[in-house]
C-alpha cells in the first residue's frame, strides 16, 4: 500500500496551498493588468489574451485568502496583498461596465460577449468580500454595490431566487432559470456576511438555501436538479443532449449536492436552524452512494433520474467541495464515516488529481482517471475550489480542537 500525507493535518493542507499557489504565483500575473488564465500542465501559458469573468474574480480571491493566511509578514504576504489590488484594478477597470454590468468574455481591448451572468456576479460578490476581509477598505462599498446591483436586475421576488442571465443592456432576461448561480450566490452572501456582518446577507443565503436544497429539491425527489422554467419548475430536458456541457449539464451534479451540503453547514455555523444538518446529510449520502467509482476511485460527474451514471468523468472540484463537505459533516456530527470519505477522497485524489511534478490538480479526467489532454487549467479554473477546500478544512479543524 502506499503511504500517504496526514490528510487531516492543517499543517499538511497549509503545504498542499503553497505548492499549489506556487504554480500559479507569480506567473500568472500579467504587469499589462489582470491575470493570464490559460495554463498547460507545466505552467507553460497558452493564451496571453483572453480573459474570463470568472477567473479574473477567483485569482482575486486566491489572492486574498493567501494574504490573510501567511502569518508573518514576509515578502510573500506582501506580493499577494498587490496582487488582490492588481486583480481588483483589472475588475473594476476592464471588465466592469459603464450600466454596472461586467463583461464576460474579453480579448485585449475586444469584449466578445457582454452578456450578465448572475454566476459571474456572485463571483464579483465573492471577490470583494474576500478582499475587504483581507483589509482592502475600497472593497467594501463595491459589495453593497454588487449586491444592489443583483438585486435590481436577477432577484425574482415572486420566488425567491435569483435569475439566471440578462442581455447586455438589462433588457432581455433569459427563460432559463438554474440552481448554480443561486449556490454561488449563497456562497458570495456567506462571504460577505463574514466581511461585513451585515445580517442581511446571512438572511438572504439561508432564503436561498431553504428554496434551493428544501422548495426545489421536494419537486426532483429530494435531490437538486439543475435546470428550471421561469416559474421554476424542474426542466427535465435541458441540455439532455449535451450532458457534458460546461457551464450546465445535464443530469443531477454530485458535486454541487456536496458543495450545497457544505454551505448548508457553514449557515448552520453562523445562524443553527434545525432542518440544515441533517439536509447537508441527504444531499451528500445521496451523491456519494450514487457516484462513487468503486472500480476507479473519485466522485463521479453526473447521474441521471434513476440514479445511473450519464457522465463517468472525474473533475478535480467535485472531489475539492467534496472533502471539505466530508470534513465538517465529520466534525459536526461526530460520525466516523465522513472521516473515512474525506481520506478516500484525498487517497484519489493525491493519487491521480494532484500533478506532483508541476504543482496544482488536474482539471478532468476520463472515468478511469486518463488524461483528456495537457490543459490544466484552461479559463474558469483557477484551483479556487481546491484552495478553498483546504482553508475550509483548516478553519473547522481550529474551531474543533
Amino acid at each position: 500500500m502506499p503511504t500517504f500525507p496526514a490528510f487531516q493535518s492543517a499543517n499538511f493542507l497549509n503545504s498542499h496551498i503553497q505548492s499549489t499557489m506556487a504554480f500559479y504565483h507569480p506567473n500568472c500575473i500579467d504587469l499589462d493588468g489582470g491575470f493570464f488564465q490559460f495554463f498547460k500542465d507545466n505552467g507553460d501559458i497558452y493564451d496571453t489574451d483572453t480573459r474570463h469573468l470568472v477567473s479574473s474574480t477567483r485569482f482575486i480571491f486566491n489572492y486574498a485568502k493567501a494574504y490573510q493566511a501567511e502569518e508573518q509578514h514576509t515578502e510573500n504576504k506582501q506580493a499577494y496583498l498587490e496582487a488582490t489590488r492588481h486583480g481588483l484594478r483589472y475588475l473594476r477597470e476592464r471588465h466592469l461596465r459603464n450600466n454596472g454590468g461586467y463583461v464576460w468574455l474579453l480579448n485585449k481591448d475586444q469584449n466578445l460577449d457582454e452578456t450578465n451572468h448572475c454566476y459571474g456576479l456572485a463571483f464579483v460578490l465573492l471577490a470583494y468580500a474576500t478582499a475587504y476581509k483581507a483589509g482592502i477598505e475600497e472593497a467594501k462599498p463595491w459589495i453593497k454595490e454588487t449586491f444592489d446591483l443583483m438585486e435590481l436586475h436577477f432577484w425574482d421576488a415572486e420566488f425567491d431566487l435569483y435569475k439566471d442571465e440578462i442581455s447586455s443592456d438589462w433588457q432581455t432576461v433569459s427563460d432559463y432559470r438554474g440552481q448554480n448561480a443561486n449556490m454561488h450566490s449563497c456562497e458570495a452572501l456567506l462571504a460577505a456576511y463574514d466581511a461585513t456582518q451585515a445580517p442581511h446577507y446571512l438572511e438572504r443565503a439561508t432564503l436561498l438555501a431553504s428554496n434551493i436544497c428544501l422548495r426545489q429539491a421536494a419537486l426532483s425527489g429530494g435531490e437538486i436538479w439543475e435546470h428550471y422554467t421561469t416559474d421554476w419548475q424542474v426542466d427535465w430536458n435541458y441540455n439532455l443532449a449535451d450532458p457534458k456541457h460546461l457551464f450546465r449539464p445535464w443530469g443531477f451534479q454530485p458535486g454541487h449536492q456536496t458543495e450545497w451540503a457544505k454551505l448548508l453547514l457553514l449557515i448552520h455555523q453562523r445562524s443553527p436552524l434545525e432542518w440544515l444538518i441533517p439536509t447537508a446529510k441527504k444531499l451528500f449520502d445521496t451523491a456519494w452512494d450514487k457516484s462513487w467509482d468503486e472500480t476507479n476511485g473519485g466522485l463521479c460527474y453526473g447521474y441521471d433520474p434513476k440514479g445511473h451514471i450519464c457522465d463517468g468523468d472525474k473533475y478535480f472540484w467535485v472531489q475539492a467541495e467534496s472533502f471539505a463537505a466530508a470534513a465538517m459533516l465529520a466534525i459536526m456530527t461526530n460520525e466516523q464515516h465522513y472521516w473515512d470519505k474525506y481520506q478516500q477522497l484525498w487517497q484519489y485524489s493525491w493519487s491521480h488529481m494532484v500533478d506532483h511534478q508541476y504543482g496544482a490538480w488536474f482539471r478532468i479526467l476520463t472515468q478511469d482517471n486518463q488524461a483528456f489532454d495537457d490543459c490544466k487549467s484552461p479559463a474558469g479554473k483557477t484551483d479556487y475550489h481546491t484552495m478553498g477546500a483546504c482553508y475550509e478544512v483548516i478553519e473547522q479543524l481550529s474551531k474543533s480542537v
